[in-house]
């Protein structure tokens, strides 16, 4: 550890914050709040190689004094599945793909003011590679959010579709699984006690019966599984979530549920004994990543089967999880939202939404936007299909320039940022009511237990390799 880089950064907190033999305290918090976890937060993002670890070692343990801890849903929805919580409220889990600091800050104001606990923050191994968050990373400014809004209580981060590559698979099967595990050890470390196992890539519609088709999927699913049970921390049951159906495919079936889950729990007793198996699982309804693009740039209207996720999710609970999990929804009407809570759906992923809220905002710098869409034409070209429009490609391939122009959208003025801080919070504040998670924190603190894990800023220091994620799903 760098004293000097340590010393640099407690000099920017203006005395709000001290380190004495390794211990860290908050001595004035209100002070905190206001300008100097803002540079915290940035300084975790964009701070030397000596300052970053030591950014978001203090982030932590700043959280931690406060009340503020990275944890796992698990027993939360364990508790579901024994019908011990009402099945009449969805879980959002809310993909941050910029401005993360600035975009959790808008959910915890959102939630601080409607007593929301049941929420989830979550990045796919993909979105870590395109928008340039490591995991260490995107906790940090989630915690920072949730220090600088005065939140307390569990925060749920997840590994959103940590995703095997059917390509690469098929390539050279073992590399591929091994960056699934060293993806996994990456996160845990940072904090992600909540993670997707999506192997539902490698499920083989050829095949002559469920089973067959779907064992691939179940039998990966299960070793990675055991992978996390064997890697997890110590008092933490990781939450571990498994996919019978790649989104924008065909929707999902009870059958093909329950040959995934009788083979997946067969496949897993065999990796040892009483291993803790999944608290949901992901299917397919109807929707797509992003939403369907119409020429014009508008978005076409996506019909979700609710009637085929609320029988899969009482298929789910047949097997002892909280229920069916839907992805791809942002983009769907307002009206829709409040059906994922009747159809007893537990999660509910969302993400590009409020990605649109940003590039869509009608001050969002056009300037900015130019040199944005002017870089995809440059580095992207080749994704453009034949009979796209301008619309249609910007709108499809946007979300790759948030990572390389990471530096430019932090530093836009508080102001603007505050515009689109308030957007964010009403949409954060509308999701939240309509999905039926208002008044949920009590609930939610009932079941997860608080479980003390000190940091040493060497414990944010690693990463994976970085990789090729153009072919892996959001």
């Amino acid at each position: 550890m760098s004293q000097a880089a340590l010393q640099t950064i407690l000099d920017s907190l203006g005395g709000s914050v001290t380190v004495t033999d390794g211990k860290v305290q908050v001595t004035d918090e209100v002070k905190l709040r206001n300008r100097p976890i803002d540079l915290l937060a940035n300084t975790a993002v964009f701070g030397t190689e000596a300052e970053k670890p030591l950014a978001r070692w203090l982030i932590w343990e700043i959280a931690r004094t406060l009340g503020i801890y990275p944890s796992t849903i698990h027993d939360f929805y364990m508790a579901r599945g024994r019908d011990e919580t009402p099945q009449d409220f969805t879980v959002p889990a809310m993909n941050l793909r910029t401005l993360t600091y600035d975009m959790a800050r808008a959910v915890f104001r959102a939630a601080v003011s409607r007593d929301v606990g049941a929420m989830i923050f979550e990045i796919a191994r993909s979105e870590i590679g395109y928008t340039d968050q490591r995991p260490s990373e995107y906790t940090s400014g989630v915690l920072a959010a949730a220090i600088k809004e005065g939140f307390r209580g569990p925060v749920f981060i997840q590994g959103d579709h940590f995703q095997v590559s059917a390509k690469r698979y098929a390539k050279d099967s073992e590399a591929e699984l091994q960056a699934i595990r060293d993806l996994i050890d990456e996160a845990i470390a940072a904090g992600f006690f909540n993670i997707d196992v999506d192997t539902s890539t490698l499920v083989d519609l050829s095949k002559g019966t469920l089973d067959e088709q779907q064992a691939l999927n179940y039998t990966i699913s299960a070793e990675m599984t055991a992978y996390i049970r064997r890697s997890q921390p110590d008092g933490i049951e990781i939450s571990v979530g498994g996919e019978i159906g790649e989104v924008g495919k065909a929707n999902s079936t009870e059958p093909e549920l329950r040959a995934y889950m009788d083979g997946y729990k067969r496949v897993l007793a065999e990796k040892g004994d009483n291993l803790t198996g999944l608290s949901k699982i992901s299917v397919q309804t109807g929707t797509s990543h992003g939403g369907v693009v119409l020429p014009d740039g508008s978005i076409a209207m996506v019909k979700v089967d609710f009637d085929t996720l609320r029988r899969l999710s009482v298929v789910a609970r047949e097997y002892g999880m909280a229920g069916a999990v839907q992805h791809g929804a942002s983009t769907l009407p307002p009206e829709a939202f409040h059906k994922f809570a009747e159809s007893t759906a537990c999660e509910v992923h969302l993400a590009t939404g409020f990605q649109n809220i940003l590039f869509d905002h009608e001050h969002f710098p056009t300037d900015l936007r130019d040199e944005m869409y002017a870089y995809l034409d440059e580095h992207f070209a080749a994704n453009r299909k034949p009979d796209q429009t301008d619309q249609q490609f910007y709108y499809k391939e946007r979300k790759r320039a948030l990572g390389p122009f990471k530096h430019e959208l932090w530093g836009l003025p508080e102001s603007l940022r505050g515009e689109f801080r308030a957007a964010w919070e009403d949409r954060f504040g509308f999701l939240f009511e309509e999905l039926n998670v208002v008044n949920t924190r009590e609930m939610v603190q009932k079941h997860v237990k608080v479980v003390e894990m000190p940091k040493k800023p060497e414990d944010f220091g690693a990463t994976a390799d970085e990789e090729d994620v153009s072919d892996l799903a959001d």
